[in-house]
């Protein structure tokens, strides 16, 4: 794609800052560097439910569970929300570069993803302020039925920054309609304390973090890393997770728990 190309459709974009057609102007921007199905724009903030600030899609199947499932408690296992909860993250992530080791076998992505068709996610990030990302998400369906290039993913990578820019420009003013909680009680003691009153099972706070992990798609060495321990002693925890909910694999630990994760999100405050 040469410059020429590129050029009236930044400034296009950029002319289109802070109105309502700017959306529309990103995506003819993007449709120059990578082709793509659908995309919609989501603000994170903290750890509160997302909302969507736009879509668009050649095939509606891909939204259908959005509203119910996603904004309901999935997003929580999402491995863009995780990259959210990082904090200050900009610039392009492709899905099937963030996310854990064994994220397709995750019930998460047998029972969610899978039911959207999409084959492949680029999102562009830009951080707003301390606790608000904007995404901005391009998603290849079923509709094309292929995943994004090589060629395209390099493009979108040497334009990220102008993206992120755009985005974060663009929704720089913007705020959730309830100001997210600075200081929050961790997801996993947000876990054990609903589990515990719902369910009559006692985790520890290790034992929690376990399966979190576990849910999200990380395998036993992955969990070891991430919580600097042995596979070995990740393995310890796990039985004794499985024991203490009765229960033998992940897709019963996924029964169990993805009730409870749209009760999770409105206990972040601190000391609630």
């Amino acid at each position: 794609m040469t410059g020429k190309e590129i050029d009236p459709l930044f400034a296009d974009a950029v002319r289109a800052l802070g109105t309502a057609r700017f959306a529309e102007a990103l995506s003819a921007l993007v449709r120059q560097l990578a082709a793509f199905d659908n995309l919609i724009v989501i603000a994170y903030s903290g750890e509160q439910r997302p909302e969507v600030l736009h879509r668009e899609y050649t095939d509606p199947v891909v939204y259908l569970p959005m509203d119910s499932q996603y904004l309901g408690g999935d997003y929580l296992l999402d491995p863009f929300y995780q990259q959210h909860r990082q904090g200050e993250v900009r610039g392009i992530r492709r899905l099937a570069d963030v996310a854990p080791d064994r994220f397709k076998r995750t019930n998460y992505f047998r029972n969610y993803y899978k039911q959207t068709t999409l084959l492949d996610e680029i999102a562009v990030f830009a951080p707003v302020n301390a606790t608000v990302t904007i995404t901005a998400c391009f998603g290849k369906d079923r509709s094309s039925g292929s995943p994004f290039s090589q060629r395209e993913l390099k493009a979108l990578q040497r334009q990220q920054g102008t993206l992120s820019a755009l985005v974060e420009t663009h929704w720089r003013a913007y705020r959730p309609a309830q100001t997210p909680q600075i200081q929050t009680v961790p997801l996993s003691d947000r876990l054990r304390d609903t589990l515990e009153k719902e369910r009559g099972v006692h985790l520890s706070p290790r034992q929690a973090e376990v399966a979190l992990y576990i849910l999200r798609g990380h395998s036993t060495l992955s969990i070891g890393l991430y919580l600097d321990i042995s596979p070995q002693t990740v393995k310890v925890f796990r039985r004794q997770l499985y024991a203490k909910c009765g229960i033998s694999s992940q897709a019963q630990l996924f029964a169990m728990m993805m009730p409870l994760f749209s009760r999770l999100t409105d206990k972040s405050a601190a000391g609630s």
